[in-house]
């Protein structure tokens, strides 16, 4: 398996384990592949749940410019809900399946087909 397969696995077990979800396998993959090389990076890879300008910042770069979502306060409300998903008190919040959630919570799976 190649490093990419090996965290594609680590993040569809966190679907499954921490967030009780089934994971769609080709939309996870889509959606890694989609997050670019940040996946290799420690601090890149993971969403601090806690840091504002962060949540604003995939507020901003992901759901806005990538999935082509207008500005409202339902953006900020639905990246909330999906941390409280993850679990709050969980620090390694992995990017890919923050993307993954909220992907499959706007119905915007179509972006990575």
């Amino acid at each position: 398996m190649s490093k990419r397969d090996d965290l594609i696995a680590k993040y569809a077990d966190d679907l499954t384990t921490k967030c009780n979800m089934t994971p769609d396998m080709a939309l996870l993959t889509k959606v890694t592949i989609g997050c670019g090389p940040a996946i290799y990076n420690d601090d890149a890879s993971t969403v601090a749940g806690t840091d504002d300008s962060e949540l604003e910042t995939i507020k901003k770069n992901f759901l806005m410019k990538k999935l082509g979502l207008e500005d409202s306060p339902r953006l900020m409300e639905a990246i909330h809900a999906v941390i409280d998903t993850y679990g709050r008190s969980n620090r390694s919040k992995y990017r890919a399946v923050v993307y993954y959630m909220l992907t499959k919570h706007f119905g915007k799976e179509a972006v990575y087909k």
